[in-house]
Formats: structure tokens, sequence, C-alpha cells
């Protein structure tokens, strides 16, 4: 009796700790806490990389080549002796301008041609709409492969590539947001007072579409680094000596029967940007959605 007695004070005691922390942070779970603060280190991390890392990226020392993590390297060595972590660290900063540039591009695209299709007139709506089901037929990795093929391999055209793949498919978003909005109570109330066509798309129609993007920018942040990192694995995008986090990876490829690290650690990395900003931008939604039906 004495030990369900014990248990159980000690299972209330995990409880209301567990329900102080929950409190404290004004109700935002658990789960979106650790992603924003993941989010926040490598968002540290590609603004000021010196305070992070712990060797120079570019320094390299053969006697210490392939050496697996530990106290003097945390993550370890590549095949010519610099240090992984610190490569890491630097190669943040480019790996988010590509994802956050190209998703600034996507958006730009799709909002450019999700209005178009959405409430620009026939003769220009509907050569949009087909385009648009045309680009949608082919996976976004398979553009962003295309677009890259014809720039070249560099960091501006992988950025340029991964935001003309993505943009089709919020294009689809905006339009289809633009024509649910256009159709709503309160745009056909401020159309029948006579308001004009440019001021109910300002006023009524732009903030209305704009308010569920703001939730897929984090979504998109962390879809377009692992596009863009994947191409970078397959050559046509950033090369070495670049520690860009897919340039990493392609690098490492070639001793990693002898060196898991330089091809585990920063797929980490990607995999750990990806969840954060999707975790995030999850959360955004969820809250909009929930103001909304408020």
């Amino acid at each position: 009796m004495t030990t369900h007695l014990s248990d159980y004070a000690g299972l209330k005691s995990r409880r209301s700790l567990w329900q102080q922390l929950r409190r404290l942070s004004g109700g935002i779970p658990f789960s979106v806490l650790l992603a924003g603060w993941v989010a926040l280190f490598f968002i540290v991390a590609a603004i000021a990389p010196a305070w992070l890392a712990t060797h120079d990226p570019f320094t390299t020392d053969l006697y210490r080549a392939l050496q697996a993590p530990s106290l003097a390297n945390w993550l370890g060595t590549d095949d010519i002796g610099r240090d992984l972590y610190s490569r890491i660290i630097w190669g943040t900063r480019q790996s988010l301008l590509i994802g956050i540039g190209a998703m600034g591009i996507a958006l730009f695209g799709a909002v450019v041609l999700g209005f178009s299709a959405a409430l620009g007139p026939r003769w220009l709506a509907e050569p949009i709409n087909r385009l648009l089901e045309i680009l949608l037929a082919f996976p976004t990795l398979l553009l962003a492969l295309l677009f890259v093929a014809l720039l070249g391999p560099s960091a501006s055209s992988l950025l340029i590539s991964v935001g003309i793949g993505t943009a089709p498919g919020y294009a689809r978003l905006v339009r289809a947001q633009a024509l649910q909005v256009r159709q709503s109570g309160y745009v056909e109330a401020a159309r029948a007072l006579g308001h004009s066509s440019p001021r109910l798309f300002l006023q009524h129609i732009v903030p209305n579409v704009f308010r569920p993007l703001f939730s897929l920018v984090a979504l998109g942040i962390g879809q377009s680094v692992v596009w863009a990192s994947g191409l970078s694995f397959l050559g046509l995008g950033v090369v070495p000596p670049s520690p860009e986090w897919g340039a990493l990876l392609e690098a490492g490829k070639i001793n990693v029967t002898v060196a898991w690290w330089l091809e585990v650690l920063p797929g980490i990395a990607i995999v750990l940007v990806a969840l954060s900003f999707t975790q995030l931008g999850r959360y955004i939604q969820q809250r909009a959605e929930g103001e909304h039906r408020a």
C-alpha cells in the first residue's frame, strides 16, 4: 500500500510540475517550444557563426584527418582534417539563406500567378491555369533539376531553381484562397455597398489571402533547405569546399564506410531545421485557424 501511495504521490508531483511548465510557457506545447529553440540556435548560427564555432572551418590538418567525434572535435573531422562541427555551423548561413531566398521567390511567383489565375480576365486566367496544371504534373525536385541544369551549379542558381520549382504548389493555394475569399459574404456585401474593385482587392481580398500564407513561410523554409541540400548532394548545387550542408553530404559520401559522421551529422542538421520550421509553421497555422473560427 505504501508503495502504491508513493507512486501516486510521485505521479501527482510530476503532473503538477508539467502543468506549471505549461503555465509558464503560456500553454505552448513542449514540441513547439523545442522547435523554437532549435530554430533559434540555427538562426544564431547563420547570423553569427563565429560565436558558436570552435575551429576555423577551412583550416586543414592532415594529421587529424577522419578523426571520430571527440572532445577536441565535437563532430569529428573530414578527410583533410577540417572540424566538421565548425563547418556545419558556418554552412548554416548559406543553407538558410538559400531556403529563405527560395521561399521568397516561390511566394512572389505564387502571388502573381495565383491572383492572376483567380481574379484576372479570362484571356489571362485560362492560360495561367493551364500552365499551373502542367507544372504541377511534374515533381518539385524534377522542376528544380531542370532549372539548375539550365543555370549551372551555384548558390544563386540553386536558390532560383528551388524557388521556381516550389512556386506552382503555392500558386495553387493562393488561387484557391483568392477564389474562396472573392465568393465570401463580406466581399459580396462590400461590393453591394459600391466599393470599387481595387478597394475590394486591397482591403478585403489581399489581407484574407495573405493571412494563411504566413504559416506557409515557416513550412516552406524547411522544405526549401531539404530540396537545396538534395540538389547539392547530387552535385547540381553548391560545390565543395563550401560548407553548405548538401555540399558536406556530397563531399563525405566517398568516405562514408570509414567515417559515418561525415554523412550522418550534416544530415541530422538538415532534418532538425526541416522539422523545427515545419513544427513552427503548423503551430502558427493551427493558431490562425483557431482565431478564424472564434
